[in-house]
């Protein structure tokens, strides 16, 4: 039995439960941990983390497991541990006042709190004891305990100046107009100053896959008459070298959360299904603008990856999985080149070391990450054999070697469902099953949208996680806007009109419950959410794009489907809202910048008239769908269906009785077309 058992033990959250037997009292976040720190007159300490955080794990056995540490926390303190996971919106507000006071931000983050929740001090992972600059937590802990009793003026003197910036953060102003198609180029040429020319990606290290600005790169790299192919190489570069890094994982598919190097060799293990879901589209979309089958391959290999290790069998999706095996970070990813040679043998050994970089004294602590050092067809000419042959030597090996890690013990699995996260997911299927036409991924993709429906959503209302069969927690603005966004791109890929009408539906809740009628945008949170020190407005992206970049892409895709005039006039007061930040800030604000990229070049409306078995159409949707047209909306209307039509349908039939394609934009139409060449 335990030593020690607290609160904890009560909650459905993974990451909470790791922490039940710590010797810390721990409350989880609620009025009756505020309620006691009013009650004692003790100031809150607030821990924020998730399951797979390295870093929230090293900090959990040097610190809350420590009796001694513990004791400290428990006499001084109100102790509140939260999985951001869970509670984004406690997060997001936090972690405002922890970059406002240091400069910088992460997990774990340690935030000290009044009784009544608004912040004085805080920071991320502190040692046990004085180490590397950074003061010991239990000398940090008496510091802060003393102030608070001390200097109690102080304290609230930081607690007013910190709140007076949290509420302008939240506050944006309009711009008078819109932005325009320029933006997405001014953005593209100032990122692109940040771009690492030699191995790719923005700045130096530790580096992460921003998805947001490689797709800047991309939309600016094929903008017509405007574009410069420089900058869709940029993107194209950089996907390159990810997929053939150690962040990606080169046996199972998917890739780990960032590279702590410039080369995109060493990761932290982690694997985040968000992550995952946003490198798909990506790679799909590389696919489609170069007919490189490498691109589609990765895509491909990550989605093959999620549907194996991170799919729930009722159809959602976990959401991580840790970077730990074994208390060892990365442990179940690493090789030592003996093991290589006697799985494989001298002669297929050889190649596979040349080709992973697996070597005697290893690239990382002694051991081997694998990653990708060569083409294969400059392999197989140094060891003089054929191209073909040493391609399917390597495609043996790599199975070999995945079924022999297959018996390693495996990094833990966050297993709850979040809402927003599997919306993301949702779309990347979706977007794969239209591309491939690939009746697997898109009965996983409407698996999951019915998972969603069935176990999180109540009405018009979305709950944000589900664990063990228990859903809970007032969906956010980033519940309704990806899952939204995944309706949306479901309708696209399988033509049902079903989920275009749940989109229209899910909108309108969000339009209800989020917008902000007095200054324009959406909250974070809904308008019956429990109350908080403030009500946040996101717009910078972070790791998932910003809810209101979602949803403002979400409400110009509704409007150029259904002709409602409310969907673009809301959409384009986000655009002017959040114009001038956008501007200053563009490595922020790329979600925001397709959205505006869309609404300023005006997308390709495209119907196909046509049975939707019928070879003929099938022929005229794949090269539609092959295509990589970033701005576009997609329906296929059968002849013989009699149901009122949309604006977007009318007057449109078949020419000669064939499938015809119509292309339409900015309210101009092309002539049809009955051939794919056409």
């Amino acid at each position: 039995m335990p030593e020690h058992t607290n609160r904890l033990i009560h909650e459905s959250s993974p990451y909470l439960r790791q922490h039940a037997h710590n010797p810390v009292d721990w409350y989880a976040w609620g009025d009756e941990a505020f309620a006691r720190a009013r009650r004692e007159q003790k100031p809150v300490l607030l821990s924020v983390g998730y399951s797979a955080c390295h870093w929230c794990h090293v900090m959990e056995r040097e610190s809350f497991e420590n009796p001694e540490i513990a004791r400290l926390m428990n006499e001084h303190f109100v102790s509140i541990k939260v999985d951001r996971e869970e509670r984004p919106d406690v997060d997001q507000i936090y972690m405002n006042a922890v970059q406002m006071l240091t400069g910088r931000g992460g997990w774990p983050m340690t935030v000290f709190l009044t009784p009544d929740g608004k912040p004085f001090y805080g920071g991320t992972y502190f040692p046990p004891e004085d180490r590397h600059g950074m003061p010991g937590f239990p000398r940090l802990l008496l510091a802060v305990a003393q102030a608070y009793r001390d200097k109690n003026e102080d304290v609230q003197r930081t607690v007013g100046q910190l709140m007076d910036r949290l509420a302008q953060l939240e506050a944006p102003r309009a711009a008078d107009s819109l932005p325009g198609p320029d933006v997405v180029r001014e953005a593209a040429a100032n990122l692109s100053r940040a771009y690492d020319e030699q191995y790719g990606g923005i700045g130096q290290a530790p580096k992460f896959p921003n998805t947001g600005v490689l797709d800047v790169f991309l939309r600016a790299g094929h903008s017509g008459a405007q574009s410069d192919p420089r900058l869709a190489e940029m993107a194209l570069f950089t996907l390159r070298r990810m997929a053939q890094g150690g962040i990606y994982d080169q046996l199972g598919g998917g890739f780990h959360r960032y590279s702590v190097d410039q080369r995109w060799l060493v990761p932290h293990f982690e694997k985040m299904l968000y992550d995952n879901a946003q490198l798909v589209p990506l790679y799909l979309s590389a696919h489609q603008a170069t007919g490189d089958p490498f691109f589609a391959t990765i895509a491909r290999e990550t989605l093959d990856y999620v549907v194996r290790e991170m799919r729930d069998p009722a159809g959602g999706f976990y959401s991580t999985q840790d970077a730990d095996s074994e208390g060892e970070e990365g442990r179940f990813f690493l090789w030592d080149e003996h093991e290589v040679l006697q799985l494989l043998g001298e002669e297929v050994a050889d190649l596979a070391c040349r080709y992973w970089d697996v070597s005697a004294h290893g690239n990382f602590e002694h051991r081997n990450i694998l990653h990708v050092t060569l083409e294969i067809e400059q392999l197989a000419k140094l060891h003089g054999r054929a191209v073909e042959t040493v391609r399917a030597q390597l495609a043996a090996a790599r199975a070999t070697l995945f079924a022999a890690r297959e018996e390693r013990v495996k990094p833990g699995l966050d297993t709850k469902v979040l809402t927003a996260w599997n919306g993301l997911m949702i779309s990347a299927f979706a977007k794969a099953a239209e591309l491939f036409d690939d009746a697997g991924y898109r009965e996983v993709a409407v698996a999951a949208v019915a998972f969603v429906e069935g176990e999180l959503q109540r009405g018009d209302r979305l709950l944000s996680s589900w664990k063990d069969g228990v859903a809970k927690l007032n969906g956010y603005l980033d519940d309704y806007a990806f899952f939204t966004a995944a309706l949306l791109d479901v309708f696209e890929a399988v033509q049902d009109r079903r989920y275009l009408s749940a989109a229209q539906r899910l909108m309108q809740s969000a339009l209800t419950h989020f917008w902000d009628d007095a200054a324009g945008g959406f909250f974070f949170t809904s308008d019956d959410h429990e109350a908080l020190i403030v009500r946040s407005k996101p717009s910078f992206d972070g790791s998932i794009p910003s809810g209101n970049s979602v949803t403002a892409m979400n409400l110009l895709r509704l409007y150029h489907y259904t002709g409602d005039d409310t969907f673009r006039q809301r959409a384009e007061a986000v655009l002017r809202l959040f114009g001038e930040p956008m501007r200053s800030q563009p490595f922020g604000f790329s979600n925001l910048i397709a959205a505006v990229d869309f609404h300023a070049s005006g997308p390709r409306e495209i119907v196909v008239v046509g049975e939707a078995a019928a070879p003929q159409t099938g022929a005229l949707l794949a090269r539609i769908r092959e295509a990589y047209v970033p701005n576009r909306t997609l329906m296929v209307l059968d002849p013989n269906d009699r149901s009122p039509r949309l604006p977007l349908l009318e007057g449109k039939g078949q020419v000669d009785g064939k499938p015809t394609v119509y292309v339409c934009h900015r309210m101009t139409c092309s002539l049809p077309a009955t051939t794919p060449a056409d």
